[in-house]
This record gives structure tokens, sequence and C-alpha cells, in this order.
């Protein structure tokens, strides 16, 4: 009995040892996930993800991040010059994906101006007159501004744009032969061709709204737009240009309008394939790898737009179609003195276009090409007039120079002097690298319907 006591007790006392030996066991080792993305969801590329310890790492190319073996609890925090971040830090103490850090952009000296440009010139009804001295309202100006200001994070301004046209859907948009005219006065009255190029433009800008907000807002404008444009439609696939100031049906194609139309209507269905099909057979040129404007008149065969925008439209489209592009390349002496280069709206080189050459820094943006975006905008910068109206504000002209437009018309009187909003606002889309196109880009278009791709 007593030695049984006596191994029970040495055993008893092993056992305590042993506990005390053993070490608590300490916090398990996790790890934590999320992406950096602006307000439009575009993935942020480089912002620095510091943890504790002021260790990093870095979002790749599409915004995304991972952190692993975290050790308790831990405090996040985004870091990238030139941006703001909200929120500005995320508590840990466990696994976690999905957390989202908002990237806002920091407006440089430059950029604060156009954006001020852009907010004073608006008028009382929502409207923006296209330039700074004139009495005309483009509608496709119109739909860049209203990207401008979302772009800025302003949508209720955005939205007093919309819903100038939003009230005017029975008495203009299905009125007569329907759709919006393409330019009125500043007090709202219509007075021009309804173009479908230009409404697409606003559908596209509607299709941003309903991206960045999710609101229904202007559900029904979308709907009736696309209900119009969709009437356009030929037998051949191809889209008719719109109706003219008398009613009277425009019955050729712009290939610039059929592709924003394409765009701006969404989902991908026999509407777009039979669009494709009409892009393919009459204005596909697979030895440029590019799209053509007007099919049998050599000299105007193509125009820059089509270059930046059927890139920025089309997924896998061929970067070859940028690099095409050198053949609207020029070097001109501004009005301003200054020797600037730049994109011209056609092979003439008369003039370096601010819009286009904007548009073209904004593909290239997305197609990676930086160094190239970077120097188009650097060069425009050189282009840069202070507002004659507006306190701390600025903008670019319309063209660098007197010149010619698309064709051999001569430009108007000021359109080399005056700010005209659309060169401002592909600047901003470039700098900021938006894509207005981006809210439609994914179609889901089938493999055999993608005749650009090799």
């Amino acid at each position: 009995m007593t030695k049984n006591l006596f191994y029970l007790t040495a055993m008893l006392l092993l056992l305590s040892c042993s506990r005390e030996a053993m070490p608590e066991p300490g916090p398990v080792p996790y790890d934590v996930s999320g992406r950096v993305a602006d307000r439009f969801g575009i993935g942020v590329e480089g912002v620095s993800i510091y943890h504790s310890a002021a260790e990093s790492v870095s979002a790749d190319g599409e915004g995304f991040w991972t952190i692993p073996h975290l050790s308790g609890r831990d405090t996040l925090w985004p870091v990238a010059q030139g941006f703001t971040f909200t929120p500005l830090s995320v508590e840990v103490d466990g696994p976690a994906s999905n957390i989202l850090f908002e990237a806002s952009r920091i407006p440089d000296a430059t950029e604060a101006m156009l954006f001020n440009w852009f907010s004073q010139q608006q008028l009382d009804n929502g409207l923006l007159e296209s330039a700074e001295n004139g009495n005309i309202v483009s509608l496709y100006d119109n739909a860049l501004a209203a990207m401008v200001f979302m772009l800025r994070g302003n949508v209720a301004r955005a939205e007093k744009i919309f819903d100038f046209f939003n009230a005017r859907i029975t008495t203009e948009l299905k009125s007569g032969p329907g759709g919006f005219s393409q330019l009125r006065e500043r007090n709202g009255t219509p007075n021009n061709h309804r173009w479908m190029g230009d409404n697409a433009w606003l559908l596209i800008a509607l299709n941003t709204y309903k991206s960045l907000t999710g609101s229904n807002r202007y559900d029904l404008l979308a709907a009736e737009l696309s209900n119009w444009l969709i009437s356009l439609q030929d037998s051949d696939g191809g889209l008719f240009a719109g109706y003219d100031a008398s009613g009277a049906l425009m019955n050729y194609k712009v290939t610039e309008g059929n592709i924003d139309a394409f765009n701006a209507i969404s989902g991908y269905t026999s509407f777009h394939s039979r669009l494709l099909g009409f892009l393919k057979r009459d204005r596909w040129d697979a030895a440029t790898q590019s799209l053509v404007s007007w099919p049998g008149n050599p000299p105007y065969l193509f125009a820059l737009d089509l270059h930046p925008w059927s890139y920025s439209i089309f997924e896998q489209f061929p970067v070859a179609t940028l690099t095409e592009a050198r053949r609207f390349l020029t070097t001109q002496t501004a009005t301003n003195g200054v020797e600037v280069t730049g994109y011209c709206f056609d092979e003439d080189k008369d003039a370096v276009w601010p819009e286009g050459t904007g548009q073209m820094a904004v593909a290239f943006g997305l197609a990676g090409m930086t160094q190239e975006k970077e120097l188009h905008l650097s060069e425009l910068k050189k282009l840069l007039i202070q507002s004659q109206v507006y306190a701390n504000a600025a903008g670019f002209p319309y063209a660098s120079n007197p010149a010619t437009g698309y064709g051999a018309d001569a430009l108007w009187p000021g359109a080399d002097t005056n700010i005209a909003l659309s060169g401002a606002a592909w600047y901003l889309f470039a700098a900021f690298d938006f894509n207005p196109f981006a809210a439609g880009r994914r179609k889901d278009i089938p493999a055999g319907e993608r005749f650009w791709v090799e």
C-alpha cells in the first residue's frame, strides 16, 4: 500500500512538471487579402498595403493583394503617392478576404484647374456649353462632362445633366423621328440633326452612372435610348447615322457612331452580332488591323478617333491599331507660339487635336504604354489656356492652330484660342486612367465573332 502510494505521488509530480514545462500555445497565423480600386471598380496597381512592423505588400495590376501569416490583432493601411483612401485603415484579428480600399487620385495643379472649369461652366439647367465663348451645347460634350463629374466624385452635377434629358423623353427623345438633338442653345432649345453617335454617348455616360451608383433613377431614359439606337439598324447590320433637322433619315453609316452604339447597348445580343458582321465586311482593314471610316475615299479612309476608340471598346483588339495611328502624328507651332506634338484629325496633319491626342493617351494607358501616355499629356499641357471668365480655371483649345478638321473644311474662328470642353475631358480621363467605355466593354463576344483576333 505504501509502495503504491509512492508511485502515485511520483506520477502526479511528473505530470505537474510536464505541464509547467509546456509553453502556452501562441496565436494561430492567418492570411488576409483584398483589393484596391477606384470608385468605378477599376483596380489600382502598385499601392503598398502596410501592416505591423511597417512591412508591406504591393497591389498587383488588378489591384489585388494578399498578406500571409499575420499573428494576433493587426492594422492594415494603404499608401501611394497622389492618392487618398477610404477607409484609411482596417483592423483585423483573424482570416479575412475581400477587404476593399477605395482609392481617389489627388488632382495636380493642372487637373484641379480643369475640374474647376467644368464646375463653373455648368449652367442652371444642368447643361455645359461646349466652349467658353459661345452658345452651343453639344450632346456628346455633355455626356463627357457627366463622366468628368463622376470621375471627380461629384455625382450630383452629373445628375443635373441627366435630369435635363430625362425630363425630355416624351417631348424630344420619342417625338417625331426620335433621338436627342446633337446641338442646342444654352437655354435648351434643340436646333440640329439627331445623330446616332451622340445619343450613344449619352447612353455610355448613363451606363457609367449605373455602374458607379447602382441607382435605377435613369433606367427608363437608358431603355428608350437603347430602343432608338436599335431601331436604326439596317438589314446589313450597320446603323444609319440618324435623322437630319428636317426629320429625314441620314441613310449612311458612320463607323465611329456604330462602335459607340455597340458599346452602349447592354449585353451581347443579335444586335451586336449583326453589327460586328457589318464592321467585318465593310469597315475592317486587315493590313493595318484597324477599322476604317470612309470606304471608297482613300484620302479619308482613316480617322484618328477610330484607333483609340476601337482599342478601348473591343477586348483583345490588336495594339497595332495604336501604332498605325502614327499616320496622324504631327508637330505644329501653336497659336500661342509653342511647338507641340500630337495627333491630327486626319492625314493632312495640319493641326494638333487635343481631344484626339487625349483619346490616344487613354488607349495608351489601357495598353500599358505608360511612357507614350505621359509624353502626350505633357505635350498637351503646352496648349493650356487660362480661363477668361473663371478664376483658377483652365482648359484646352479645340485645335492648336487654324486648320481643317476631318476633311477639307476649315475650323471655325476661335477653335485655336477658346477653351473647348472635349479636350479637357479626354485629358482628365487619361490622367486618371479612366476608360469611358469600361461599363459596356465586357460582352462575352463569342471567339468566332472576334474578327480582329488572329
